[in-house]
């Protein structure tokens, strides 16, 4: 599969929260505006998953966000154009113009997501988008019935008002994923499937990304950096991802 990594950022920008997540507007145009002058180069979802170009070329990968926020498209998707970058965004499809209502309330406010007639004007100027779920449930914790239920569901809304790209790939919440939820992944007609930190490479179905958190402010992001502290930053993230099985507990007694 693909050698090209992924990056998976959450919210740019908006008001302070509690959680890892948000990444502050300045460090977000610093990191993208140094990685173009570095000649790095933004891969399309297409042109990530098919294996007719895979390696791909050095200093390519895939850009990813994860939720749909809405302030996207007022913070990071504007920059990515000016730089001629594109990004794919993993929506959750039942609160796709609706306030975040499946989280744990990390801000003072709840968080508005990305309407229809946004993510249509983007996937017009070349952005991708894609499935990250119907209720963002962690489908590794529910039964069978109830994870093919948040696949199939999330597919078919997507490509019933996108086309049938979208319904190409999924990013399991949480990164969570195992032997059943890819197998149901792939019983719901899904391509590609995104992961956590340690992925496997050899899986179209269970593909690693690294996340960008807070913390992660240099001028390279952990997840493109090949030296020391690109693996500290990776296995930092690893376990922050893991410990977000807090937020998924809390979740499940309210």
């Amino acid at each position: 599969m693909s050698s090209a990594p992924v990056l998976c950022y959450h919210r740019i920008g908006g008001a302070p929260e509690l959680g890892v997540t948000r990444v502050s507007r300045a460090v977000f145009e610093r990191q993208l505006r140094c990685l173009a002058a570095a000649g790095w180069r933004t891969l399309s979802l297409a042109e990530f998953g098919d294996p007719r170009t895979a390696p791909h070329a050095p200093r390519t990968f895939l850009l990813s966000f994860d939720d749909g926020y809405a302030s996207l498209a007022e913070h990071a998707y504007p920059l990515l154009e000016s730089l001629g970058f594109t990004a794919t965004t993993f929506v959750i499809t039942d609160f796709i113009g609706r306030e975040n209502r499946w989280d744990v309330r990390y801000t003072w406010r709840r968080l508005q997501h990305l309407d229809w007639p946004a993510i249509e004007r983007w996937r017009a100027r070349g952005f991708d988008f894609a499935s990250h779920g119907a209720r963002h449930r962690r489908l590794t914790w529910v039964d069978d019935i109830t994870a093919a239920d948040e696949l199939g569901r999330a597919r078919e809304t997507l490509m019933g008002r996108l086309g049938e790209d979208a319904g190409r790939a999924i990013a399991y919440p949480f990164g969570a994923v195992d032997g059943r939820v890819e197998s149901l992944a792939r019983d719901a007609g899904y391509e590609l499937g995104f992961g956590g930190v340690r992925g496997d490479h050899g899986s179209r179905l269970h593909l690693p990304r690294v996340p960008v958190y807070m913390w992660d402010a240099g001028d390279t992001p952990f997840g493109l950096r090949e030296d020391g502290l690109g693996s500290l930053g990776r296995f930092v993230a690893h376990v922050a991802n893991r410990c977000a099985v807090g937020t998924s507990l809390m979740l499940k007694m309210r």
